[in-house]
């Protein structure tokens, strides 16, 4: 069997553990060595009393944004437990960040009214600024998410509500499987999102690590989380276009690679 172009090379992989798959898998086919390290657990809110309200008067808005699988599973899990029919809001337009998204929405019934052409919150307040002004907006996202869809929106003259349907912590775990993973050495170290970053940040602080990693680039799926990055003091070696997962691998492949 021909190595594939990464052979033996080690990639960090910090996405929540139930979510690492898809880009580890990626990277084994060309022949990388994952290196998992979660840096992120998905828990549910501090409180649901926000979400929850906002679904018992769905009707009143005119776009619903979701930025992640996450938003969408908190959305559904909670319009269940309060019997909203989802598929009986067909009057509210959805718009979602990606193409994994859009198919969580759809399989919960939602009826998807756009997708930008970058994976990208800047693409998504592109696509919507001249047809959002006067309307009623509602945003599930993570609690502690950046405000640069819901202030742009707002400056281009939308009502927007905005409703924490999860939240990304820190597992304790981490900092041990950290350490280790460094002491084994890493080629590259690959982010999802701004939380990623801070979060692998954090953990380096817990596990008394110098952070950024010494000769480990970073490789990012997008412009905020490689902004997120530089203010971190680790600028992108390489940043994922389009902004995926299978942009991601890709990135890592060429960075490698040249």
């Amino acid at each position: 069997m021909t190595p594939g172009p990464l052979a033996g090379r080690k990639i960090l992989v910090t996405r929540a553990a139930r979510q690492a798959g898809k880009l580890s898998d990626g990277l084994r086919t060309l022949g990388a060595i994952p290196v998992e390290v979660p840096v992120l657990e998905i828990r549910p809110p501090a409180s649901f009393a926000p979400l929850d309200s906002a679904l018992q008067q769905l009707s009143q808005y005119d776009w619903l944004i979701l930025t992640s699988t996450n938003s969408v599973q908190a959305l559904a899990q909670r319009a269940a437990l309060l019997n909203v029919e989802l598929k009986a809001m067909q009057q509210i337009k959805v718009a979602v960040v990606g193409s994994a998204t859009r198919a969580e929405a759809e399989k919960c019934g939602l009826k998807v009214t756009l997708v930008p052409e970058s994976y990208v919150a800047e693409s998504l307040v592109a696509a919507l600024a001249l047809q959002i002004s006067g309307a009623k907006v509602l945003l599930i996202r993570a609690a502690v998410a950046r405000d640069v869809i819901p202030d742009a929106l707002r400056k281009a003259g939308a009502t927007v509500d905005v409703v924490d349907g999860y939240q990304n912590v820190l597992p304790e775990s981490t900092p041990a499987l950290l350490r280790r993973a460094v002491a084994d050495g890493l080629d590259a170290a690959t982010f999802t999102s701004s939380s990623s970053a801070t979060h692998l940040a954090e953990a380096a602080r817990q596990a008394g690590l110098a952070f950024p990693f010494a000769g480990v680039p970073a490789i990012s799926i997008g412009p905020i989380t490689s902004q997120t990055l530089r203010e971190l003091g680790w600028p992108p070696a390489a940043e994922a276009n389009p902004s995926d997962i299978p942009g991601l691998i890709d990135a890592v492949a060429e960075m490698l690679t040249r």
